[in-house]
């Protein structure tokens, strides 16, 4: 009995993917160059918008912060300026510190880089009383 079940079953399976007519999928083709291409000068903007929010919150400052830090960029000095500022803005020491060091990061083997962008900031730095991490030392660690 149970082994005519399992016939029965089995041949029905068999008629079912047996009757089922074979239909391909088109492929489909993407247009990925349709876009409006973004200039070096609006995507600087963009994000100095950004940070420059008067009503930023914490969880903002971070979420951009690591969107920009995603990109395959070392963002400009004047990003990093509004950035800083929105960090003296939420009173998030912490915050900036880890900017800097993300930054020298994210720099990676071109020495040049972050010393440069140090230069850059360095008025921002004074003004805003923020320590690099070279200064207060844990850079060492």
């Amino acid at each position: 009995m149970f082994r005519a079940v399992l016939r029965l079953s089995a041949s029905g399976t068999r008629s079912l993917a047996r009757s089922r007519p074979c239909y391909s999928a088109p492929l489909a083709s993407r247009w990925y160059s349709h876009g409006k291409v973004e200039t070096d000068e609006e995507f600087d903007a963009r994000w100095v918008t950004y940070f420059s929010k008067p009503d930023i919150d914490a969880w903002e400052l971070r979420k951009g912060m690591n969107t920009l830090i995603g990109y395959d960029l070392v963002p400009e000095p004047k990003i990093l300026d509004s950035a800083l500022r929105a960090c003296r803005r939420l009173d998030d020491l912490a915050s900036a510190i880890r900017i800097l060091e993300a930054v020298k990061e994210k720099a990676g083997p071109c020495k040049e880089i972050y010393p440069y962008l140090i230069q850059e900031l360095e008025p921002t730095l004074s003004e805003l009383g923020i320590s690099t991490p070279e200064e207060l030392g844990i850079d060492k660690l």
